[in-house]
């Protein structure tokens, strides 16, 4: 169990608990019910490629269409991003989801047993302001199920628990509906839409922006999530 700091800290001044090394979760990783959460590795770049390369995931992620090498350096050097110190700092986990055998990873005993479906993205917006921004993608073959809820409460819980933010917000694509009713069951709340924020694909597009405090997650995690 990750700490959860006290009532008194919400109110407090920012005591963001930094730096944070992935170090950290190299040998204790994060458990949920059914993933195991660990640093992206160089080495999980195959199953990444399943589904960074989806136009369907492409759709709502700032990511241009890469050729299997170009995707291999892609996930490389976000493995290699492994501590939050300075603004703009991220941090990357894999969702590895136990039991499910890697189609890309066949070597002489087999599939690797467990498979890379996702990842989660924590990133330093401002250190002086205690800030946060949360990410994910998860393959779509594996959507609907509730993983992508899963994980991403482990990232809030990490970012409050760990790290003892005061605020954590995720920016969509607002044409992602799936996205914005994970946020829900998170428990954020939508704060804004950007109009026309970014210039994507030959167009503008809009841009959600949603929110939630550290003391709005603690009375959340006092009961299970919908």
């Amino acid at each position: 169990m990750l700490d959860r700091p006290d009532e008194a800290a919400d109110a407090g001044p920012p005591a963001l608990r930094l730096p944070f090394d992935m170090a950290e979760l190299e040998h204790r990783p994060i458990r949920t019910e059914r993933m195991r959460l660990r640093p992206l590795a160089a080495a999980d770049a195959d199953d990444v490629w399943e589904y960074q390369r989806l136009p369907e995931v492409l759709r709502y992620i700032p990511w241009p269409e890469r050729d299997r090498d170009e995707a291999r350096e892609h996930t490389a050097n976000r493995a290699a991003s492994r501590r939050l110190a300075a603004d703009g700092d991220a941090v990357f986990l894999a969702m590895v989801l136990i039991g499910e055998p890697s189609p890309t990873d066949a070597g002489p005993d087999g599939p690797r047993p467990d498979r890379v479906i996702g990842d989660v993205m924590l990133r330093l917006v401002a250190a002086d302001h205690a800030r946060l921004e949360i990410g994910w993608v998860v393959h779509p073959a594996f959507q609907g199920r509730g993983l992508a809820t899963e994980a991403a409460a482990a990232g809030l819980d990490l970012g409050f628990g760990r790290l003892v933010a005061h605020r954590v917000e995720a920016h969509l694509d607002a044409r992602n509906a799936a996205s914005a009713r994970l946020c829900e069951r998170l428990g954020m709340r939508h704060e804004a839409t950007l109009l026309e924020e970014e210039w994507n694909d030959g167009a503008w597009e809009d841009s959600a922006v949603y929110g939630i405090l550290r003391r709005e997650w603690r009375a959340l995690r006092a009961a299970p999530l919908a």
